[in-house]
């Protein structure tokens, strides 16, 4: 008879421990090394943008810079280290950098007034330079990191019912 590892019960599992409450907390940590993951790849691409294309950032993106790079750092730490705390801390951060990266997104679709744009010098937050992979724009990609990034801390911060 196959049963799945959430249904055994402590006395049938082997090892003394909640199976349950293991699976819990693996699920947890895939969730907060998912959020790291999109962290990474999101500082590496920033990266790559500027210093491997030659893109210079705007000042919405270097904004969005300052709150994702922490990130990457924090939740490689915390899912190294398997805290699950990390979300009182991190959680801040990505909405923060969210709603940097959502006003960034409104300006790119030209959805706010150009009076309102607060890019006065250097490189135009609403330029047609502002997409990478053919056409990707690069505000709502960092808005979508961030949201994930926030999604998958909350994810993570609670034991979840089967």
């Amino acid at each position: 008879m196959s049963r799945s590892v959430a249904s055994i019960t402590p006395e049938e599992n082997p090892g003394g421990g909640n199976a349950t409450v293991e699976t819990t907390k693996s699920r947890m940590w895939l969730a907060l090394f998912a959020a790291w993951v999109i962290a990474l790849v999101s500082t590496l691409g920033a990266l790559f943008v500027g210093e491997v294309m030659g893109q210079m950032p705007c000042n919405l993106c270097w904004h969005q810079r300052a709150f994702m790079l922490p990130l990457a750092v924090m939740l490689a730490i915390a899912a190294f280290r398997g805290d699950m705390g990390i979300w009182r801390y991190a959680l801040p951060l990505a909405a923060i950098g969210g709603l940097i990266a959502g006003f960034h997104g409104l300006i790119y679709l030209d959805l706010l007034p150009e009076a309102i744009e607060p890019c006065g010098q250097g490189p135009s937050c609403a330029s047609a330079d502002m997409t990478i992979l053919g056409g990707l724009p690069l505000p709502l990609l960092s808005f979508a990191a961030f949201a994930l990034i926030a999604a998958l801390l909350i994810f993570s911060r609670r034991p979840h019912r089967s």
